[in-house]
Parts: structure tokens; C-alpha cells; sequence
């Protein structure tokens, strides 16, 4: 038996970890918080109740390395040798810009980014080592584990029962995040559990002994869990039986990021107004410094004895550190009206969030348009409106007794459990407990929580108890509804898409669903990849059943994929399946493939966690009708056997496929997969003439094109990788090296860094050559190597590393300098100093003052004459949001009036002055030729 019950909380903002001795029954009968011990000043260790979730990455020579020796040595790898984590980091965080990771598990949940890529500080300098918000959050949990094992060596953190909570609003892919973050920290075998929930079990576990009292007049529980990094609602409904409670979880919110971090922000923007003159705007780094100021101001200004004014230094940097410094008065009025107004209005019922055709966006994360938290309540109540009225007892009206049924009125929980450290402030539990109660007629009974900062630890043990049959369970199973998203038959997109229920909400874990009326074909040695969605409704679904997409509020969640060998050579390739779903004990979505005449054979689907553009599904996808004839003529020019093809049947290959598919740029993404299937099955056969390897690079790069977001594209791009290092064969025929080139150009955004390095190793390499004065004799005539399209690849590597894409910019303003210069090359220098990426993640974009410098270069040209440098300047001055990355709004503004000037598209001007998505039309642009059809690509935010 293990003998202790362990409860991390891994918070936005800080880590806590509770415990309680389950060997004994005295011991399950006391809940204890951790004291976990960490640096709070340099030399210094103290045990804390609060580990905050901070690294500070010092600058070398920054502290001596005795000032951060941890009592347990270097136990701690995923620290790193030189990461201050906790009260230090904090504390130095504050006093040094651009060194401070902070709100990490805000990124895991930010899909829009390469989430398990080196990309946190965000914004920082190149100088600082980075992280990924993976590792951030493993060092956190590997830095507990090691506290732990110190205090507790006869009981090892892994060898106990851990329960690891996480925002019940996370996805799977985040809940899939922070499981491998927890392996990576040591600690393989936890489970999840929800923060809301959590917190609803400290408070019955420190109310066991009254319970029946507690809760005599209570029949449904708003949780109101607002963290650092995200507000998380939840329902739960309560029937006593008996006297005992039976607990129902009937309905939880979809992902918010709106929290503590967002009130900070909103301080420190007011405070910027005051330290600087507009336009100008503190860089990225001071900002985040500023932030970490107004925490620490925000929690004296909203407290039980808040002074008029506090003052908020913001320090400078350098030799400037003092001097440099900068102060500005708050004063507690201020404060209240920027937090509890902005972020708590006084609302009616009827209100919803607003919707914003722009997005908000600062350090890069993307937060909810809305910052009016009541807002998003009456919009959770609204959805989840015929449980809660179920669970109230009555639909009708609570005006009075013989009122007509009213399913219009908001149904309003009677009882409220706040939990979050923002409710420490009275003003803003007061603000939405009357708002709540102006809704609902009557105030609602309130469960206090006595201590909200380390509830979630304790509740988590709670739960764990409550497994073990101490104290009531909360029930409800799966949290979601979860659908497979079904493609139109045409293999585009339906206007009003379907899914088949996959997984009803409320399903128990450990319980397998099978779709036994549906029968899918999988593919033996191809990718496979299936997209779902979810709800958080309170509509009833059945397994299999049919639904219209269109008509409520589902969420898109990252695909799940499996390749399937064949088992043998000559066997089929393809087999019926049926698939299955479950809620494992863990509390993550699994999901299988079931070989239909064997069901001992099953395959398990696993979400694809990095960052991908949004594409169609596979299921259901019917191809092209004469796509077996197109496969034919493909065999005729690639196939095994040597046909006695002409020549210059060859040559029309590509104009036979279009007779029989149509147009090429109307062949969709299902299609033009299935086709680049073929073409890789006869590869080998390319290198037959010329005329074969022209035209086989060709197809095969327009079928691949963009290299990502379609079923496992990354496992075709690497099958295709393998062919890099061969070369071409016709080294002397131009426009095989042109097919060379526009084929990795279209691939490119399913390459990694190391394969998008290579390339460019290459390009730099055949461009030396055609530079060479020397007589040194090459294997090929270096006029025939296809200039131009290298420089479209070269600036298509989105993932080569800053320095690179300056240095392939500088060759190119050298090349452009001269009378011969070819304007198409201002669409490359656009493409590379654009600051949002087509494909990459948004940290690996040029620094803003080198962006400045080329777009003042592009400024100065004659836009009439250079047609491609509107588009370049549009990218270049684009406007993200994220000031680590925008440029100065007086060199944008100047942008716009050149656009307006010559005409440009109103879009491109709207793209530099808000925070606005592509056109499809733009999307090609920067791609530099057309898209798929139905490939609907996010960029990076």
C-alpha cells in the first residue's frame, strides 16, 4: 500500500503541494500543505507553502553558483544548472527584464504555438537560454519531487499515490501536455483531476462532520475557480440522500484564458500610459517587468487595509538600473475601477461576451476578447440552462408559486464556491456574489473558503481519499461530449459539417464505448488521422449518433493519427475497423481502431500535439471518380514495368491527369495526398530521363504542398526527406534543379529545424559556387541551378534560426542593390521579416528593430515599379498584438498611408493597423502560389 496521498496543484502562478498519511486511519483524518524548500533570496533556502511557478534565467557571471545550491544537490536535471526556480525567480524576475518565464501553463494551452519548442522567456534576448513551456512546467513538478525525496526519502514522491490537478476547461491535448511534463519530472504514474472539483472537495472534506446541515438547502453549486491564467466554471448538482450528499458534476466552461495575469496586464497598461508618451510603448521585456510590479501592487491595492496610493517603480536596465528608474502613483480607486469594473461589471442576465473581429494578444498568448468575467457566466449559465433547471427542481420561475413555465429566465445556482487567489480581495467576491444574486432574486448561500491558495492541493488529496471511500465521490464522468468530425462526400467541406458522437458527456471512466453500427477502412502502411470535436453542453448524445456541427458551440481538439504496417508485403492494404472510445482513469480521451474480423487487434490513436494548421478529416472521404484512372497513367510513366512510353507522353502526363481530374488547382487535399501516395510508391522509377525527374519533382512537391496540416502529413514529408541527400540526377538540365527547389519550397513547412538547416546549407553552398571566380571545376554548370527559386526556398524556412534569415536577407539586399536586381526577391525579404509566420512558431521571427531597418528600405522604393514591395511592407509591418515582435506604430502608420496611396487591397492595410487574420487570397500570396482547396491554414499568434 502506498502510503501517502499526494496533491500537487501545478498553478499558473504558484505550485502547492498536500499530503495526507493514508497507512493509517488517524492519518486520512488530517490534510497537510507542504512546505516546499526553495531559494528566496541568493544563498538563502527556506520552506514555503508557495512555490511559484517562475524561472529566472540568470545572465552569466549573474550569481555565484553557491547562491543557488538546493539542498538536494543536482538531483534536478530538468532545472538546468543555472534556472532559479520559485520565490527568487520571482523576486529577480521583477528586478531584471527579459529573463523571467513565467504563465507557462498558459502556453500548454495555447495551440497556435509549438508548445514542447524552446520558446519561453517569451520575447527575450537572443543571449537567453529558452525553454519550452513542457520543460518549464516539468522543472516545477521535478523541483517538488526533489523537495519531497529530501524530507521523505523512505516514501519517494513516484512510489506514491499522486493526484495532479489541472483547469477543467483544458483540452486533451493539454491534459496530454501536462502528463508528459509530469513524465519528464519523474512522475510517470498520476492522475488528473479538475480545479474546480478539487477545490469543491477541500471544502466538503473541511466540512465532513456537517454536511447534512451544510448543505440542507443546496441543489446546485456555481464553482468560480479564477487563477492566474484562466476562469474555470463548473456545476455541480447536490442531492441529499439520507442525509448524505450525492454529487453530480453536470456542466464545466470551455477554455478561458481570463485571469489573474490578464488583471496585472491590464494595471501595468495604465501604469505604461504614465511612464511613457504616446506612440512610444516599453518594450516587451520592461513590460513583463512592469507586469510583475503591478502583481505585487494589484494584491496591496485590492486588500483589507489598501493605502490611497502606492507607487510602482519600474527599474532600469544596465548601468542604467537606477537612474534609469521609473515611478508612477496608483491609487486604490484606480485600481478597483480597472479590476473590479473592468473584469466584474455589474451585468444583466441577458449579457454575453463580445465578440471582437480582433483578437487580444500580448507576450504572444492569445486572451478572451472579453475581459468581463460576469459576462462569461451568464453565458456558461445560458448553455447549461436545462440541467441546472432540472437540478434546481423545477423549471418554472422562481417569482412565485403558480408561475407559468419560463425557459427563458437565466437559471441561477443557489449556492457559490469561489476559489482562485484574485478572491482574496473582498471587493471582488462581494461584486460577484451581488451580481449573482441581483440574477437570481435573493442572495445565493456561499461555501467560504478559508484558504483559496492551497485548496486545489487539498482537495486533490481529498479526492484521493474519497477514492479510497473517506468522504463523499463527485460523480458526472466524461466532462465533454466528443465527435468525429465527418468530410463531405465531395471531400470538401460541408456548409453544415457532421460528426458521429463518439463519446457521450457524463460517460463513467474505465467504460469503453464501441461504435458497433459504424465500419471505418483503415489503411495499412498510410497515415490515418481522424479530427474530432467537443462539447460542453448539457444536450444528451447518443454513441454513433449523427450531429449537425453547425448549430452549437463545439471546440476543435488536436487530431488523433496512427500509420498501420501491413503484415506482410503481398498482404491487403486495407482493413475494416470500428472504433472505440474511453475516459481513462488518468482522465484523458482514448481512443482505438478494432480490427473488425479480429478484435484482438486494436490500434491506439494518439493526439498529435505540435502545432499544425487546421485541415479536413479522412473519414468518409470518397476520391475523385476517375482518380483509378489517373493512377494508371501515373503507372504508365513510373510503374515497375518499362513501358513503351513515348517521350512525349512523358511530357503530357501532367496535362492528362488534369483532363481527367479537372483543373489542377481544384484537386482537393484528400486527392492530392492519395496522388503523392502513388508518385512516392514508384519514386525510384524518377530517374528514368529527364523528362521523368522534372516531372515527378514537380507533382510530387504540388501534391505535398504545404508540407502540413492534412493527415499525417509530417510522416509523408519524412519519407520524402529520405531523398535529399541523393540529389537530382540531370545535374546540367535547369529546370530539373527548378523542380528541386520549388519541391522543398512547397514541402517545407513539414520539415524540422535540422532538415530546414540542410537545405539551406545547400542552397548557400550551390550559390557559392555560382559566385566563385575561381576556375575550380564544378559537377554542374552553376548558371542552370535556378537563382530564383532558391531564394523562394530560402525564404520559405520558417524553423532555420534567426540569424540565419538575417544572413539570407543581407545576400539578398546585396543582390537587389544591383541595377539587375529581381524584384521578385522584396517578395522574399517580405516573407522573411514577416512578423507572423505562415507555418513557423511566432519566437523565431526577425527582431523588430532589423524588420524596421529592411522595411525602411522597402519604403523608399518605387512601389509602381516594384510591384511585389506593398505586399513585403504589409508583412514586415503586420501587426501582431505581441509588442516583442510589432513595429513602432509611426513607421506603421507611414505604411498604411503608402498603401492607400498605391491602392493596395483594403485588407492589407487593415492587416498592419489591427490584429487580423488572412484572406485565402493572402494566405497564397505568402505561400506564393495557390493552397489546396479546403486547407484552411492558423498562423502562428
Amino acid at each position: 500500500m502506498k502510503q501517502y496521498i499526494v496533491g500537487i496543484d501545478l498553478g499558473t502562478s504558484n505550485t502547492v503541494v498536500a499530503y495526507a498519511d493514508a497507512s493509517t486511519k488517524d492519518g486520512a483524518k488530517a490534510i497537510r500543505v507542504f512546505d516546499i524548500d526553495q531559494l528566496v533570496s541568493p544563498g538563502e533556502v527556506a520552506a514555503r507553502p508557495l512555490l511559484p511557478s517562475a524561472r529566472y534565467h540568470p545572465a552569466p557571471g549573474e550569481l555565484d553558483p553557491g547562491d543557488l545550491r538546493l539542498p538536494w544537490g543536482d538531483a534536478n536535471p530538468a532545472e538546468g544548472p543555472q534556472a532559479v526556480i520559485g520565490r527568487l525567480a520571482r523576486t529577480l524576475g521583477a528586478q531584471v527584464p527579459g529573463r523571467l518565464v513565467a504563465s507557462a501553463k498558459s502556453w500548454l494551452s495555447h495551440a497556435s504555438v509549438d508548445r514542447v519548442a524552446p520558446i519561453l522567456p517569451w520575447g527575450a534576448p537572443d543571449d537567453t537560454g529558452r525553454i519550452s513551456p513542457v520543460t518549464a512546467s516539468a522543472s516545477y513538478l521535478a523541483h517538488v519531487r526533489a523537495a519531497w525525496n529530501a524530507h521523505f526519502p523512505h516514501a519517494r514522491l513516484e512510489d506514491q499515490d499522486v493526484v495532479l490537478t489541472v483547469p477543467a476547461s483544458f483540452d486533451d491535448g493539454a491534459r496530454a501536455l501536462t502528463l508528459e511534463a509530469a513524465r519528464i519530472a519523474g512522475l510517470p504514474g498520476l492522475r488528473l483531476l479538475e480545479e474546480p472539483q478539487a477545490a469543491f472537495y477541500d471544502w466538503l472534506f473541511q466540512h465532513r462532520a456537517t454536511l447534512d446541515t451544510e448543505l440542507a438547502h443546496t441543489r446546485l453549486v456555481l464553482i468560480c475557480d479564477v487563477g492566474g491564467g484562466t476562469t474555470d466554471l463548473t456545476l455541480i448538482k447536490v442531492e441529499l440522500k439520507d442525509g448524505e450528499p450525492e454529487l453530480t458534476r453536470i456542466g464545466v466552461g470551455n477554455h478561458l484564458m481570463l485571469g489573474g495575469d490578464n488583471m496585472d496586464l491590464a494595471l501595468a497598461h495604465l501604469v505604461e500610459t504614465r511612464m511613457v508618451t504616446a506612440p512610444a510603448r516599453l518594450s516587451a521585456v520592461s513590460l513583463s517587468q512592469l507586469v510583475e510590479r503591478c502583481r505585487a501592487a494589484k494584491e496591496q491595492l485590492l486588500g483589507a487595509n489598501a493605502p490611497e496610493t502606492l507607487s510602482i517603480t519600474l527599474l532600469g536596465a544596465g548601468s542604467r538600473m537606477i537612474g534609469g528608474a521609473r515611478s508612477v502613483d496608483v491609487t486604490r480607486r484606480e485600481a478597483g475601477q480597472i479590476i473590479v469594473d473592468g473584469f466584474f461589471p455589474l451585468v444583466a442576465p441577458s449579457e454575453r461576451p463580445r465578440r471582437s473581429r480582433s483578437a487580444i494578444v500580448e507576450f504572444g498568448l492569445p486572451y478572451a476578447s472579453d475581459a468581463g468575467i460576469t459576462r462569461h457566466i451568464a453565458a456558461f449559465l445560458n448553455q447549461h440552462a436545462a440541467q441546472s433547471r432540472d437540478a434546481l427542481g423545477s423549471p418554472v420561475a422562481e417569482a412565485g408559486a403558480g408561475a407559468e413555465a419560463d425557459t427563458e429566465t437565466l437559471p441561477v445556482p443557489d449556492t457559490l464556491l469561489l476559489n482562485g487567489g484574485v478572491f482574496r480581495a473582498h471587493a471582488l467576491v462581494e461584486r460577484l456574489a451581488d451580481t449573482l444574486g441581483s440574477w437570481r432574486g435573493k442572495p445565493l448561500h456561499a461555501l467560504h473558503n478559508d484558504n483559496p491558495d492551497v485548496a486545489v492541493a487539498r482537495g486533490a488529496v481529498a479526492y484521493g481519499l474519497a477514492r479510497g471511500g473517506i468522504g463523499p465521490r463527485i460523480g458526472g464522468g466524461a466532462a465533454r461530449s466528443y465527435f468525429l468530425v465527418l468530410e463531405d462526400e465531395s471531400g470538401g467541406e460541408r456548409k453544415n459539417q457532421q460528426g458521429i458522437c463518439l463519446l457521450p458527456r457524463g460517460t463513467e471512466e474505465g467504460r469503453e464505448v464501441f461504435l458497433q453500427d459504424r465500419v471505418f477502412t483503415l489503411l495499412l502502411g498510410h497515415p490515418v488521422r481522424f479530427h474530432l470535436v467537443s462539447s460542453t453542453g448539457d444536450r444528451a448524445y447518443q454513441p454513433g449518433e449523427l450531429v449537425d456541427l453547425s448549430q452549437s458551440d463545439f471546440v476543435r481538439l488536436p487530431p488523433i493519427a496512427t500509420v498501420v504496417q501491413p503484415r506482410s508485403a503481398k498482404g491487403p492494404r486495407e482493413t475494416p475497423v470500428q472504433l472505440s472510445a474511453s475516459l481513462t482513469e488518468v482522465g484523458t480521451l482514448e481512443v482505438h481502431c478494432i480490427d473488425e474480423a479480429d478484435p484482438s487487434k486494436r490500434w491506439q490513436l494518439e493526439f498529435q500535439l505540435r502545432r499544425e494548421a487546421s485541415a479536413g478529416t479522412t473519414v468518409g472521404e470518397v476520391l475523385h471518380p476517375a482518380y483509378e484512372k489517373a493512377i494508371e497513367q501515373i503507372d504508365r510513366a513510373f510503374g515497375d514495368r518499362a513501358h513503351n512510353v513515348d517521350p512525349k507522353e512523358v511530357k503530357r502526363l501532367r496535362a492528362q491527369l488534369e483532363h481527367l481530374l479537372g483543373p489542377r488547382d481544384t484537386w482537393d487535399s484528400a486527392l492530392l495526398r492519395e496522388l503523392f501516395g502513388a508518385l512516392w510508391e514508384r519514386a525510384r522509377r524518377r530517374r528514368r530521363s529527364a523528362d521523368h525527374e522534372r516531372l515527378w519533382l514537380n507533382l510530387a512537391g504540388y501534391c505535398l504542398r504545404p508540407g502540413f496540416g492534412y493527415p499525417l502529413d509530417e510522416w509523408r514529408v519524412e519519407q520524402l526527406w529520405s531523398l535529399f541527400d541523393d540529389g537530382i540526377q540531370y545535374l546540367n538540365d535547369a529546370q530539373v534543379w527548378s523542380e528541386w527547389w520549388t519541391l522543398w519550397r512547397r514541402a517545407a513547412g513539414g520539415l524540422g529545424e535540422a532538415e530546414q538547416v540542410a537545405v539551406l546549407d545547400a542552397v548557400d553552398y550551390v550559390q557559392s559556387i555560382a559566385a566563385s571566380r575561381t576556375k575550380t571545376k564544378a559537377p554542374f554548370d552553376a548558371s542552370k541551378t535556378g537563382y530564383a527559386d532558391m531564394v523562394r526556398l530560402a525564404a520559405s524556412l520558417e524553423r532555420v534560426p534567426v540569424a540565419r534569415k538575417i544572413d539570407a536577407a543581407q545576400k539578398l539586399f546585396a543582390r537587389l542593390d544591383k541595377p539587375s536586381g529581381n524584384h521578385q526577391g522584396w517578395w522574399a525579404i517580405g516573407r522573411i521579416g514577416a512578423r507572423r509566420p505562415f507555418y513557423g512558431s511566432a519566437h523565431g521571427v526577425v527582431p523588430p528593430d532589423i524588420a524596421a531597418q529592411w522595411l525602411e528600405r522597402i519604403v523608399a522604393l518605387d512601389w509602381k515599379k516594384v510591384e511585389p514591395a506593398a505586399f513585403a511592407a504589409a508583412q514586415i509591418a503586420r501587426l501582431t498584438g505581441d509588442r516583442s515582435r510589432d513595429l513602432p506604430e509611426d513607421l506603421r502608420v507611414r505604411v498604411v498611408h503608402r498603401l492607400d496611396n498605391a491602392g493596395a487591397p483594403k485588407s492589407w492595410g487593415e492587416m498592419v493597423s489591427e490584429v487580423v487574420e488572412l484572406d485565402n487570397a493572402d494566405e497564397g500570396r505568402v505561400f506564393g502560389e495557390s493552397l489546396p482547396p479546403g486547407l484552411k491554414l492558423v498562423t502562428s499568434t
